[in-house]
């Protein structure tokens, strides 16, 4: 028998092993509770997460419109196909079906078919009609969920401008990457619950986060204006058998561009397909890069050498500094010695004496380059900067090419008299159309863009951008004197071609020879603005090596005839007759 001490000290031990179990058990339940109750909702969420199937749902991409609401892209509704391995109860039937709804091999659907995962996509961007057929089906395993693709229902025009999306509808190249943040819109989900195989869970059903549509953008491009510049410069293409041809419009007055045609183009809805007998023999990079060439927009990611349009640049730059004025004299023998090199004018036997005015009707070689040197090199260079030309635009376009221009400290006379009459250097043409719109604007250097708001579905504004101006470029005297000056080339001097009867233009033509020279290839170009005595639009046309007859009068300065006598009407710019 224990002893009462002994009895005791068990009691004592009994009391502790049960109060230490009632504490235990007291926590357990507690937790459990806790659980249960506080936490419930929580550990929901990680149970349904770890059997919760999510499938993605595509938001509807905003729109890019023109300047009056027209639709430039849009979206189509479209249909992926997926399979879920462990839901599927009739492969070959599966294979079968899908084989011959969507015209894909039976080695390529049987390999996904059969692939052990929790979903595996068969095929994107399938016609609603061919999704809805294959739905109606009711295959086990088999999803069909809707999507949307890209549509642009004037398929080959703005096609460098606008850009495209791919199969994920991001943006690539264009204003379709540009503004991608604000059209893209917030992907949905489509949330399905399976058992511990992976079959789905008939009575829990499907849970949808639905999907946040994208922005529309608001473009300043005028669908008419883009229309017929496009078909000019198609016209232009065929008759002159050119390799290309741009044509850029723009206000000068705010910088936005009303068309930007580069022509040949290519279909926004078959983007990746190359020209006919183009990819035989070529490897995936070859063809990458012939696509890449396809692609690329002349106004912005190519330069040229100017030409004779560019000494709208080196007249404000001598006008501005004093070293000439409209009533300065020259005389042109058809040539002028520069240290060792004779440069010829394009007239052999010379202009004779003429005042500035008339070096510039007559686009003459050896004034432009006189003005040139009396600005020496850092006069010049110094001009060059101010107008912004060693700087890019920033248009709202990706890819934009620097100029190519000689180091300050590299330049002599000789380069220096090229550069005055625009040959030696290059620039791009988005660049040229830019400098010449702050010298006839009053001296406000624009950027030009063409995104002008963001809108939601309703028609809202969302967001308006803003863009740099850059005042002082040219003194309003200076800039008004330039229009003078250029109102008379076109009206009586080299850029006669450019006259539109009943209104007031101002512009200048441009012969220029690519490299090498002695090549035989020329540019043959023509910059224009109206009113001349308050430029509203300014229009530039670039023909690329034009057969047959090559001068920038003749080739590019009717083009822009042709295209102002359409749409200064439409615009609404008053006629003018003295």
């Amino acid at each position: 028998m224990l002893s009462d001490n002994n009895k005791i000290a068990h009691r004592k031990k009994m009391l502790v092993s049960f109060l230490i179990f009632t504490g235990v058990f007291a926590f357990l339940f507690g937790r459990l509770v806790y659980l249960c109750v506080w936490e419930a909702e929580h550990y929901a969420a990680m149970a349904t997460d770890l059997h919760e199937r999510e499938r993605s749902i595509k938001a509807a991409r905003g729109r890019i419109l023109d300047r009056n609401g027209k639709v430039l892209a849009d979206n189509r509704t479209v249909c992926t196909v997926s399979v879920i391995y462990n839901q599927i109860e009739d492969r070959e039937k599966v294979i079968e079906i899908l084989c011959r709804e969507l015209e894909l091999t039976e080695e390529y659907v049987r390999k996904r078919v059969e692939k052990y995962c929790s979903m595996e996509r068969i095929k994107s961007n399938v016609d609603k009609e061919v999704g809805d057929r294959i739905r109606e089906y009711d295959l086990a395993g088999v999803k069909v969920d809707e999507d949307y693709k890209r549509y642009y229902p004037h398929d080959e025009l703005a096609s460098k401008v606008l850009g495209f999306t791919g199969g994920d509808n991001q943006g690539i190249i264009g204003l379709e990457v540009a503004y991608d943040k604000y059209m893209e819109g917030e992907a949905g989900k489509i949330l399905t619950v399976t058992d511990a195989r992976g079959i789905e869970v008939e009575s829990a059903g499907e849970r949808r986060i639905e999907p946040v549509a994208g922005l529309d953008l608001c473009i300043s491009m005028d669908l008419n204006i883009q229309y017929y510049a496009t078909q000019l410069a198609n016209q232009a293409l065929a008759t002159k058998q050119a390799d290309s041809v741009s044509i850029l419009v723009m206000n000068p007055g705010n910088g936005e561009i009303l068309a930007m045609a580069n022509v040949p183009e290519f279909d926004l809805n078959q983007p990746f397909e190359l020209p006919e007998g183009t990819a035989e023999n070529l490897s995936t990079e070859e063809q990458q890069n012939l696509l890449n060439g396809i692609w690329r927009n002349g106004c912005i990611n190519d330069t040229y050498e100017p030409g004779s349009t560019f000494k709208i640049i080196t007249a404000a730059a001598g006008l501005s500094a004093g070293v000439v004025t409209p009533e300065s004299s020259f005389s042109c023998p058809g040539f002028i010695i520069v240290d060792d090199r004779k440069i010829r004018c394009h007239k052999i036997a010379g202009h004779g004496s003429q005042d500035f005015t008339h070096t510039m009707m007559n686009s003459c070689n050896p004034a432009l380059i006189t003005v040139g040197l009396r600005l020496g090199i850092d006069g010049y260079y110094s001009y060059f900067e101010q107008f912004g030309l060693k700087t890019k635009t920033g248009i709202d376009l990706p890819g934009e090419a620097d100029t190519i221009m000689h180091r300050k400290e590299d330049m002599g006379n000789v380069e220096l008299a090229t550069v005055a009459f625009g040959q030696s250097f290059q620039i791009t043409p988005i660049q040229l159309i830019t400098t010449v719109s702050s010298i006839i604007n009053g001296g406000k250097r624009v950027t030009p863009h063409f995104g002008v708001c963001t809108k939601d579905a309703d028609g809202n504004v969302v967001e308006t951008f803003e863009y740099p101006v850059t005042e002082g470029i040219v003194t309003e005297e200076v800039s008004a004197t330039m229009r003078g000056i250029l109102e008379m080339v076109v009206k009586e001097g080299s850029g006669a071609n450019g006259k539109v009867e009943g209104f007031r233009v101002g512009g200048k033509t441009a012969t220029s020879q690519t490299l090498p020279r002695g090549s035989g290839r020329y540019i043959a170009s023509f910059i224009g603005f109206a009113p001349a005595d308050d430029p509203q639009v300014i229009a530039l046309a670039i023909v690329n090596n034009p057969k047959g007859v090559y001068y920038g009068g003749q080739v590019a300065a009717p083009i822009v005839r042709q295209l102002y006598e359409n749409i200064l009407p439409y615009l609404g710019i008053t006629e003018y007759y003295e």
